[in-house]
């Protein structure tokens, strides 16, 4: 509430507090015009978590908003587990989530908004082009420590992994069934475009992240390699054919049923007026209507 002070005033006149009431009422709730003129706030809903699905998300809701301008949306990273956490406790509308629900996060929805698949990166000087599931195995758990093992150079790798609470951390342990606690990076990340700076920025670097934004750096020139994996390439049509073996789905996390302009978003975010910015971030749209 806005607080109005009366220099000179020890206590403001009943008139002047009347008059007051009367500008005031009806902007408790925020939809209304306000006594000045000036345009009410808008609706907002908040999505929070995946790192991963957050620009997907801003740039769908840039086309929601332009056709919804009461609406606004209020997207915040912070990893997937903040998504699902602040879905349950109903600090964010909407979570966010580059994996599946584990056991215990019972009670909440999950709706799948596209799919995503995992690139493994080296510096793009690394004249590595493929990886096998049992030699990334073997490097993450220490067992492989010089490029030279795998085909590369004499060269020390350097071993960077995802910070705790990164959906894309829980998919790369579940799919190589690997033990954190076992693995002893050399620099620990937080959001993709960490993980790809870093690799960059190391001759030496191995580095798992998503396969969008390894694409796109990869095509702005960014000095990382994306590895073929088990002989396959990542790509957007792999992972739509299920040829790409590492893949998961990008979801949105619901700690109750959508209504009002939530479920406008989601339903915008499902449509086909968003699919071809899904692809455009190299991630493959989920047929899945809002019901």
């Amino acid at each position: 509430m806005t607080r109005i002070s009366f220099p000179g005033l020890a206590t403001p006149p009943l008139a002047l507090l009347f008059l007051l009431t009367l500008g005031l009422q009806g902007c408790g709730d925020g939809e209304t015009e306000v006594s000045d003129g000036s345009p009410a706030p808008r609706t907002r809903v908040t999505l929070t978590g995946s790192s991963t699905m957050a620009p997907v998300v801003l740039e769908i809701a840039k086309g929601f908003e332009a056709r919804n301008p009461a609406i606004r949306i209020d997207v915040q990273t912070g990893g997937s587990g903040r998504g699902i956490r602040d879905a349950r406790t109903g600090t964010a509308d909407i979570g966010m989530a580059s994996r599946e629900l584990k056991p215990g996060e019972d009670g909440l929805r999950t709706i799948p908004l596209a799919r995503d698949g995992l690139a493994f990166i080296t510096h793009a000087n690394n004249p590595v082009k493929n990886l096998t599931r049992e030699q990334i195995r073997r490097i993450y758990l220490g067992e492989t420590g010089n490029w030279r093992d795998v085909g590369g150079p004499d060269q020390v790798i350097v071993l960077v992994h995802k910070a705790e609470g990164r959906g894309t951390l829980d998919m790369f342990l579940t799919y190589f069934e690997l033990d954190n606690t076992k693995i002893k990076p050399d620099v620990i990340v937080g959001d993709n475009a960490q993980g790809i700076k870093t690799v960059a920025g190391s001759a030496g670097a191995i580095g798992y992240v998503s396969l969008g934004p390894a694409q796109a750096a990869a095509e702005e020139g960014t000095a990382i390699r994306l590895l073929d994996f088990d002989g396959r390439t990542p790509t957007l049509t792999g992972i739509e054919r299920g040829e790409y073996p590492v893949s998961r789905n990008l979801n949105f996390i619901l700690g109750k049923d959508p209504e009002g302009a939530v479920k406008d978003f989601i339903g915008f975010a499902l449509s086909e007026d968003s699919q071809a910015v899904i692809r455009s971030f190299s991630f493959s749209p989920v047929a899945s209507p809002l019901s």
